[in-house]
Protein backbone atom coordinates (compact mmCIF):
# COMPACT_ATOMS: atom_id res chain seq x y z
CA UNK A 1 0.00 0.00 0.00
CA UNK A 2 1.42 3.51 -0.93
CA UNK A 3 0.18 7.01 0.07
CA UNK A 4 0.46 10.20 -1.38
CA UNK A 5 2.86 12.86 0.03
CA UNK A 6 2.97 15.25 -2.42
CA UNK A 7 6.40 14.80 -3.10
CA UNK A 8 7.92 15.87 1.03
CA UNK A 9 9.19 12.85 2.81
CA UNK A 10 6.54 11.58 5.31
CA UNK A 11 7.65 12.65 8.91
CA UNK A 12 7.88 8.93 9.49
CA UNK A 13 10.97 8.60 7.44
CA UNK A 14 12.88 11.82 8.16
CA UNK A 15 15.32 11.32 10.69
CA UNK A 16 17.51 13.74 12.88
CA UNK A 17 19.99 12.91 10.18
CA UNK A 18 17.44 14.14 7.66
CA UNK A 19 16.71 17.41 9.61
CA UNK A 20 20.30 17.96 9.48
CA UNK A 21 21.51 17.26 6.03
CA UNK A 22 18.84 20.27 5.09
CA UNK A 23 19.16 22.63 7.59
CA UNK A 24 22.62 22.25 6.76
CA UNK A 25 24.02 21.57 10.55
CA UNK A 26 25.37 18.60 12.45
CA UNK A 27 22.88 16.17 14.11
CA UNK A 28 23.99 16.94 17.00
CA UNK A 29 22.66 20.41 16.88
CA UNK A 30 19.35 19.80 15.76
CA UNK A 31 19.17 17.36 18.89
CA UNK A 32 20.17 20.68 20.86
CA UNK A 33 17.26 22.32 19.40
CA UNK A 34 14.95 20.13 19.95
CA UNK A 35 16.13 19.30 23.42
CA UNK A 36 16.64 22.70 24.29
CA UNK A 37 19.10 22.11 27.41
CA UNK A 38 22.17 24.23 25.26
CA UNK A 39 22.38 27.41 23.64
CA UNK A 40 22.22 27.59 20.00
CA UNK A 41 22.56 30.72 17.78
CA UNK A 42 19.30 32.08 16.30
CA UNK A 43 19.93 32.17 12.83
CA UNK A 44 21.28 28.41 12.89
CA UNK A 45 17.95 27.16 15.05
CA UNK A 46 15.69 28.92 12.58
CA UNK A 47 17.50 27.01 10.05
CA UNK A 48 17.34 23.75 11.75
CA UNK A 49 13.15 24.90 12.75
CA UNK A 50 12.49 25.80 8.89
CA UNK A 51 14.02 21.86 8.10
CA UNK A 52 11.85 20.49 10.69
CA UNK A 53 9.00 21.83 9.25
CA UNK A 54 9.57 21.26 5.54
CA UNK A 55 10.25 17.68 6.83
CA UNK A 56 6.70 17.43 9.02
CA UNK A 57 9.29 15.80 11.69
CA UNK A 58 7.34 16.81 14.37
CA UNK A 59 3.81 15.52 15.35
CA UNK A 60 3.90 15.23 18.89
CA UNK A 61 4.68 17.42 21.75
CA UNK A 62 7.91 18.71 20.13
CA UNK A 63 5.67 20.36 17.73
CA UNK A 64 5.60 23.25 20.19
CA UNK A 65 9.23 24.11 19.42
CA UNK A 66 8.61 25.47 16.56
CA UNK A 67 6.80 28.12 17.74
CA UNK A 68 8.94 28.63 20.65
CA UNK A 69 5.93 27.89 22.83
CA UNK A 70 5.02 26.06 26.13
CA UNK A 71 1.87 23.65 25.84
CA UNK A 72 -0.43 25.72 28.94
CA UNK A 73 0.63 22.92 31.09
CA UNK A 74 1.48 23.18 34.66
CA UNK A 75 2.93 19.79 36.18
CA UNK A 76 2.33 18.86 39.84
CA UNK A 77 4.74 16.40 41.22
CA UNK A 78 4.07 14.64 44.33
CA UNK A 79 4.57 11.52 46.40
CA UNK A 80 1.62 10.30 47.19
CA UNK A 81 -2.14 12.25 45.61
CA UNK A 82 -3.75 10.24 48.65
CA UNK A 83 -2.19 12.57 51.48
CA UNK A 84 -4.70 15.50 52.51
CA UNK A 85 -1.01 17.45 52.92
CA UNK A 86 -0.37 17.16 49.14
CA UNK A 87 -4.20 16.94 47.62
CA UNK A 88 -4.71 20.53 49.43
CA UNK A 89 -1.73 21.92 47.74
CA UNK A 90 -3.30 20.69 44.89
CA UNK A 91 -6.28 22.08 45.21
CA UNK A 92 -4.56 25.49 45.19
CA UNK A 93 -2.40 24.63 42.31
CA UNK A 94 -5.00 23.97 40.34
CA UNK A 95 -7.55 26.63 40.70
CA UNK A 96 -4.66 29.46 40.00
CA UNK A 97 -3.58 27.37 37.02
CA UNK A 98 -7.23 26.93 36.01
CA UNK A 99 -7.36 31.32 36.57
CA UNK A 100 -4.35 31.46 34.34
CA UNK A 101 -5.75 29.39 31.53
CA UNK A 102 -3.36 26.29 31.85
CA UNK A 103 -4.48 23.06 32.37
CA UNK A 104 -3.12 20.84 35.52
CA UNK A 105 -0.93 17.57 35.21
CA UNK A 106 -1.19 15.68 38.25
CA UNK A 107 2.30 13.22 38.38
CA UNK A 108 3.15 11.39 41.18
CA UNK A 109 6.75 9.81 42.13
CA UNK A 110 5.32 6.93 44.92
CA UNK A 111 8.75 7.97 47.05
CA UNK A 112 11.29 7.41 43.89
CA UNK A 113 13.73 10.40 43.63
CA UNK A 114 14.57 8.66 40.40
CA UNK A 115 11.01 9.18 39.53
CA UNK A 116 11.00 12.50 40.75
CA UNK A 117 13.69 13.24 37.84
CA UNK A 118 12.21 11.41 35.07
CA UNK A 119 8.75 13.12 35.22
CA UNK A 120 11.00 16.67 35.50
CA UNK A 121 13.02 15.25 32.07
CA UNK A 122 9.48 14.41 30.69
CA UNK A 123 7.69 17.63 31.40
CA UNK A 124 10.92 19.69 30.16
CA UNK A 125 10.40 17.78 26.93
CA UNK A 126 6.77 18.58 26.52
CA UNK A 127 7.33 22.44 27.19
CA UNK A 128 5.26 22.94 30.65
CA UNK A 129 4.88 26.70 31.33
CA UNK A 130 5.97 25.25 35.10
CA UNK A 131 6.76 22.02 37.17
CA UNK A 132 6.11 22.26 40.66
CA UNK A 133 7.76 19.78 42.86
CA UNK A 134 6.34 19.03 46.40
CA UNK A 135 7.58 17.51 49.64
CA UNK A 136 10.93 17.09 51.23
CA UNK A 137 13.73 17.12 49.38
CA UNK A 138 16.78 14.14 49.96
CA UNK A 139 19.94 15.07 51.16
CA UNK A 140 21.67 13.47 48.31
CA UNK A 141 24.10 15.82 46.82
CA UNK A 142 23.66 14.01 43.32
CA UNK A 143 20.03 14.48 43.44
CA UNK A 144 20.06 18.08 44.53
CA UNK A 145 23.10 18.32 41.62
CA UNK A 146 20.76 16.52 38.63
CA UNK A 147 17.55 18.61 39.77
CA UNK A 148 19.92 22.10 39.54
CA UNK A 149 20.72 20.73 35.87
CA UNK A 150 17.17 20.83 35.09
CA UNK A 151 16.35 24.00 37.00
CA UNK A 152 18.55 25.13 34.23
CA UNK A 153 17.55 22.76 31.60
CA UNK A 154 13.87 23.80 31.77
CA UNK A 155 15.16 27.32 32.05
CA UNK A 156 16.96 27.77 28.72
CA UNK A 157 13.61 26.05 27.17
CA UNK A 158 11.16 28.96 29.15
CA UNK A 159 9.58 26.84 31.87
CA UNK A 160 10.41 27.13 35.61
CA UNK A 161 10.91 24.34 38.10
CA UNK A 162 9.01 25.52 41.49
CA UNK A 163 10.19 23.73 45.00
CA UNK A 164 6.84 23.82 47.53
CA UNK A 165 7.81 22.57 50.67
CA UNK A 166 11.85 21.85 50.16
CA UNK A 167 14.68 24.69 50.28
CA UNK A 168 16.43 25.85 47.65
CA UNK A 169 18.78 24.46 45.45
CA UNK A 170 21.25 26.94 45.91
CA UNK A 171 22.34 30.16 45.01
CA UNK A 172 21.58 31.47 40.86
CA UNK A 173 19.79 28.27 40.24
CA UNK A 174 16.62 29.68 38.16
CA UNK A 175 14.07 27.87 40.46
CA UNK A 176 10.89 29.38 42.11
CA UNK A 177 10.89 28.62 46.04
CA UNK A 178 7.33 28.10 48.17
CA UNK A 179 8.32 27.03 51.59
CA UNK A 180 6.77 27.40 55.23
CA UNK A 181 8.61 27.80 58.65
CA UNK A 182 9.04 23.61 59.22
CA UNK A 183 11.30 24.60 61.75
CA UNK A 184 9.76 27.44 63.47
CA UNK A 185 6.44 25.54 64.03
CA UNK A 186 8.04 22.27 65.50
CA UNK A 187 9.90 24.55 67.75
CA UNK A 188 6.67 26.33 68.69
CA UNK A 189 4.44 23.11 69.22
CA UNK A 190 7.39 21.52 71.59
CA UNK A 191 8.04 24.96 73.13
CA UNK A 192 4.02 24.52 73.79
CA UNK A 193 4.68 21.04 75.12
CA UNK A 194 7.33 21.60 77.66
CA UNK A 195 5.73 24.89 78.53
CA UNK A 196 3.12 23.40 79.85
CA UNK A 197 4.89 20.61 81.92
CA UNK A 198 5.82 18.14 79.52
CA UNK A 199 9.76 16.68 79.96
CA UNK A 200 9.68 14.14 78.01
CA UNK A 201 8.12 14.15 75.14
CA UNK A 202 8.61 11.31 72.19
CA UNK A 203 9.21 12.59 68.60
CA UNK A 204 7.91 9.94 65.94
CA UNK A 205 8.29 10.14 62.35
CA UNK A 206 12.31 10.86 61.57
CA UNK A 207 12.60 10.30 57.91
CA UNK A 208 16.25 9.58 57.39
CA UNK A 209 17.60 12.36 54.87
CA UNK A 210 14.50 14.09 54.36
CA UNK A 211 14.31 17.78 54.59
CA UNK A 212 10.62 17.79 56.43
CA UNK A 213 11.94 15.69 58.94
CA UNK A 214 15.24 17.21 59.48
CA UNK A 215 14.22 20.88 60.04
CA UNK A 216 10.82 19.15 61.91
CA UNK A 217 14.10 17.41 64.25
CA UNK A 218 15.58 20.61 64.23
CA UNK A 219 13.12 22.75 65.42
CA UNK A 220 12.29 19.82 68.44
CA UNK A 221 16.05 20.30 69.66
CA UNK A 222 16.18 23.58 69.40
CA UNK A 223 12.90 24.00 71.61
CA UNK A 224 14.22 21.69 74.27
CA UNK A 225 18.09 23.75 74.58
CA UNK A 226 15.94 26.90 75.02
CA UNK A 227 14.44 25.73 78.23
CA UNK A 228 17.94 23.93 78.98
CA UNK A 229 15.62 20.20 78.87
CA UNK A 230 18.18 17.20 77.41
CA UNK A 231 15.47 15.25 75.14
CA UNK A 232 15.98 11.57 75.20
CA UNK A 233 17.00 10.02 72.03
CA UNK A 234 15.35 6.73 72.72
CA UNK A 235 12.10 9.13 72.49
CA UNK A 236 12.94 9.92 69.34
CA UNK A 237 11.16 7.19 66.54
CA UNK A 238 12.38 7.11 63.09
CA UNK A 239 9.64 5.89 60.41
CA UNK A 240 7.33 7.24 57.46
CA UNK A 241 4.83 9.81 57.77
CA UNK A 242 1.93 7.69 58.10
CA UNK A 243 -0.99 6.62 59.69
CA UNK A 244 -0.21 3.31 59.74
CA UNK A 245 3.33 4.04 61.71
CA UNK A 246 2.18 6.08 63.80
CA UNK A 247 -0.23 3.32 64.71
CA UNK A 248 3.19 0.90 65.03
CA UNK A 249 5.24 3.08 66.68
CA UNK A 250 2.90 4.18 69.41
CA UNK A 251 2.29 0.64 70.33
CA UNK A 252 5.76 -0.07 70.64
CA UNK A 253 6.71 2.92 72.37
CA UNK A 254 3.67 1.31 75.29
CA UNK A 255 5.70 -2.13 75.41
CA UNK A 256 9.23 -0.83 75.56
CA UNK A 257 7.94 0.82 78.97
CA UNK A 258 9.61 4.08 78.62
CA UNK A 259 8.50 6.74 80.40
CA UNK A 260 6.72 9.87 78.71
CA UNK A 261 3.79 11.89 78.90
CA UNK A 262 3.52 13.73 75.34
CA UNK A 263 3.64 12.51 71.92
CA UNK A 264 4.38 14.90 69.25
CA UNK A 265 3.73 13.37 65.95
CA UNK A 266 5.50 14.58 62.61
CA UNK A 267 2.14 14.83 61.02
CA UNK A 268 -1.36 14.89 61.41
CA UNK A 269 -1.69 11.69 59.71
CA UNK A 270 1.27 9.83 62.30
CA UNK A 271 -1.05 11.29 65.10
CA UNK A 272 -4.02 9.72 63.76
CA UNK A 273 -2.18 6.27 64.39
CA UNK A 274 -0.92 7.25 67.93
CA UNK A 275 -4.48 8.44 68.94
CA UNK A 276 -6.13 5.28 67.69
CA UNK A 277 -3.18 2.76 69.05
CA UNK A 278 -3.49 4.39 72.32
CA UNK A 279 -7.48 3.93 72.60
CA UNK A 280 -6.77 -0.04 72.30
CA UNK A 281 -4.51 0.38 74.57
CA UNK A 282 -6.75 1.96 77.02
CA UNK A 283 -4.54 5.20 77.49
CA UNK A 284 -6.09 8.28 77.30
CA UNK A 285 -5.32 11.48 75.26
CA UNK A 286 -5.32 13.60 77.09
CA UNK A 287 -5.69 12.83 80.54
CA UNK A 288 -2.54 10.23 80.49
CA UNK A 289 -0.49 11.52 77.35
CA UNK A 290 -1.04 14.85 75.47
CA UNK A 291 -0.82 14.00 71.91
CA UNK A 292 0.16 16.66 68.97
CA UNK A 293 0.74 16.65 65.03
CA UNK A 294 1.75 18.90 62.41
CA UNK A 295 0.24 20.29 59.47
CA UNK A 296 -3.28 21.13 60.31
CA UNK A 297 -5.01 19.28 57.96
CA UNK A 298 -8.98 19.40 57.31
CA UNK A 299 -9.53 15.91 59.67
CA UNK A 300 -7.49 17.44 62.27
CA UNK A 301 -10.35 19.54 64.24
CA UNK A 302 -12.37 16.02 63.58
CA UNK A 303 -10.38 13.44 65.35
CA UNK A 304 -11.43 12.31 69.30
CA UNK A 305 -9.71 14.44 71.09
CA UNK A 306 -9.22 17.08 68.22
CA UNK A 307 -6.12 17.70 67.88
CA UNK A 308 -3.59 20.60 68.69
CA UNK A 309 -1.03 20.83 65.54
CA UNK A 310 0.64 23.50 63.70
CA UNK A 311 -1.27 24.70 61.24
CA UNK A 312 0.30 25.19 57.44
CA UNK A 313 -1.22 27.04 54.63
CA UNK A 314 -1.38 24.28 52.03
CA UNK A 315 -3.46 25.65 49.12
CA UNK A 316 -2.10 29.35 49.87
CA UNK A 317 1.29 27.71 48.75
CA UNK A 318 -0.59 26.19 45.98
CA UNK A 319 -1.60 29.42 44.21
CA UNK A 320 1.40 31.50 44.84
CA UNK A 321 3.49 28.60 43.35
CA UNK A 322 1.80 29.32 39.99
CA UNK A 323 1.37 32.81 40.48
CA UNK A 324 4.57 33.51 41.00
CA UNK A 325 6.21 30.48 38.39
CA UNK A 326 3.96 32.15 35.43
CA UNK A 327 4.76 35.72 36.20
CA UNK A 328 8.35 35.46 36.85
CA UNK A 329 9.40 38.27 34.65
CA UNK A 330 7.49 40.72 37.12
CA UNK A 331 7.51 38.86 40.06
CA UNK A 332 11.53 38.19 39.58
CA UNK A 333 12.52 39.90 43.15
CA UNK A 334 10.15 37.92 44.89
CA UNK A 335 10.83 34.19 43.57
CA UNK A 336 11.93 33.00 46.91
CA UNK A 337 8.50 32.80 49.42
CA UNK A 338 8.57 31.96 53.10
CA UNK A 339 5.00 31.39 54.80
CA UNK A 340 4.47 31.49 58.36
CA UNK A 341 2.88 28.86 60.55
CA UNK A 342 1.47 28.80 63.70
CA UNK A 343 0.38 26.29 66.80
CA UNK A 344 -3.59 25.78 66.53
CA UNK A 345 -4.51 24.62 70.44
CA UNK A 346 -7.25 21.89 70.64
CA UNK A 347 -7.84 19.50 73.08
CA UNK A 348 -4.94 16.96 72.84
CA UNK A 349 -2.76 18.54 74.61
CA UNK A 350 -2.84 19.58 78.84
CA UNK A 351 -0.79 19.78 81.83
CA UNK A 352 0.81 16.45 83.00
CA UNK A 353 -1.59 15.50 85.23
CA UNK A 354 -3.75 18.03 84.76
CA UNK A 355 -8.11 17.53 85.71
CA UNK A 356 -10.52 18.04 83.30
CA UNK A 357 -12.22 20.86 84.15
Amino acid sequence: MSSSTGGRPSADASTVRDVARLAGVSPATVSRVIGGTYPVAKATRAKVLKAMRELDYVVNAHARVLGGATNKTVAFVVNDVTGAFYAHIARGVEEQASAEGRLCMLCTTHGDPQRVIAIVETMREQRADAVIVVGGALDDQAYQDRMTHFANALDRAGSRLVLVGRPPLGHGVPATVVEYDNEGGAFAMTMHLLTSGHRRVAYLGAVPRLSTSTERLAGYRRAHETLGVEPDPDLIVPGEFTRSFGYRAAQELLASKKEFSAVFAGTDMVAAGVIHAFREAGVRVPEDVSVAGYDDIPFAMDLYPALTTVAVPLEEMGRDAVRLALHREELAGRQHKVFGTHVVIRDSVRAPGAART
